[in-house]
């Protein structure tokens, strides 16, 4: 007899929108944080200052919005089969503390391969790590009602807690926490006055938590063909988000509410766009290699620029082979990105072959 979770991988297809849409945000990661030269970005690969949402900051909520989607694939059918929700639960958790360590992991080589970095805890993949970890469970244990009166509940209540302590950028909630609790081990730390501030901070996780609840219901309605209610909550979400802008304005950093229904709107969308193209009328989009390995190209591509900027090999690849002859011809603008397109071909590239092998690096 098929075991329950064979059978539930036949209950449910895996859909190749998903796997793209992962691949494609994981390239445009790689993009926005591989400049050749951080003193010339191109404004789509910028974030944005404080307030405010650039086409940058989109990338980050929506991958978080794809694994929700991904746990709920993943999860429904093995509570509809009847397997223990305990040992799923265990199983999530295990995996988010491996997502977790790895991003504590990288960091940690980072600070020790390159004199100028410091020491960081919190990072992307640790952020994913615990969004997994409190999403697994919601799928698991709460009926979508419940989940729903959850996500309002955190919705509401950031949304008030930022009232009351301020949003500006030295007067808030994470400003506070972020000193007291990550202290020089914060993506920015002023000695001088204590001071520190992540953007993968604790406090803005109640916000990217959010971002994967929505996920988690998206997968549900991907899963169930109903794609109007899909495009509906990717409308409402969108409008509601930049009516909330206007009370309390869209920020990554903070990953304020209006941020997590603009962006979250967006991604439903982006969703939707990609099942009909993909899973409906059978065209090929570009990213499911990459998608697929996820995870080894945002590592491996973390490892090989430590490893470049260690030995200072960087500096001289991107002067000889880009600004020497793209900078006088484009601009030194067009000279970073396309360095950054370059690291992003590599592991493309390298995603193929492993793909057609059928070789996934999953922890």
């Amino acid at each position: 007899m098929p075991s329950a979770t064979s059978a539930a991988t036949a209950a449910t297809p895996r859909f190749s929108s998903v796997d793209s849409l992962r691949g494609l945000t994981v390239a445009a990661m790689l993009l926005v944080n591989n400049a050749g030269d951080w003193n010339h970005i191109h404004p789509w690969l910028q974030h944005a200052p404080w307030h405010g949402c650039t086409p940058a900051d989109l990338i980050f909520p929506l991958f978080l919005f794809i694994a929700g989607v991904s746990l709920s694939l993943a999860l429904e059918p093995q509570r509809e089969l009847g397997r223990s929700p305990a040992a799923l639960r265990l199983a999530v958790l295990w995996r988010a503390a491996r997502v977790f360590a790895l991003g504590l992991l990288l960091h940690l080589v980072a600070a020790l391969l390159i004199p100028e970095r410091d020491l960081r805890l919190p990072g992307v993949l640790q952020r994913i790590g615990l969004c997994i970890a409190v999403a697994g469970p919601v799928a698991l244990y709460l009926k979508p009602r419940a989940q729903w009166v959850l996500a309002g509940a955190l919705l509401i209540g950031y949304s008030l807690l930022l009232a009351f302590t301020g949003v500006a950028i030295d007067h808030n909630p994470a400003l506070v926490i972020d000193s007291a609790v990550l202290g020089r081990f914060a993506y920015r730390y002023d000695p001088a006055t204590g001071l520190a501030f992540d953007p993968e901070g604790l406090v803005s996780t109640l916000g990217a938590v959010m971002t994967t609840l929505l996920g988690l219901r998206a997968g549900h309605w991907l899963r169930h063909a109903r794609l109007a209610v899909l495009a509906a909550a990717g409308v409402a979400a969108i409008a509601t988000g930049a009516w909330l802008h206007l009370l309390q304005p869209m920020n990554k950093s903070l990953w304020t509410p209006a941020f997590v229904l603009w962006s979250g709107g967006i991604a439903c969308l982006a969703l939707l766009a990609a099942h009909w193209l993909a899973d409906r009328r059978g065209l090929w989009l570009p990213g499911g290699a990459l998608g697929r390995n996820a995870i080894l190209a945002y590592a491996g591509s973390w490892l090989m620029v430590c490893m470049l900027a260690a030995t200072g090999a960087d500096s001289w690849l991107y002067r000889h082979a880009f600004a020497s002859w793209l900078a006088p011809l484009a601009g030194s603008t067009a000279a970073s990105a396309a360095w950054a397109a370059a690291v992003t071909g590599v592991w493309w590239l390298v995603s193929l072959p492993l793909d057609r092998k059928r070789w996934y690096w999953k922890i």
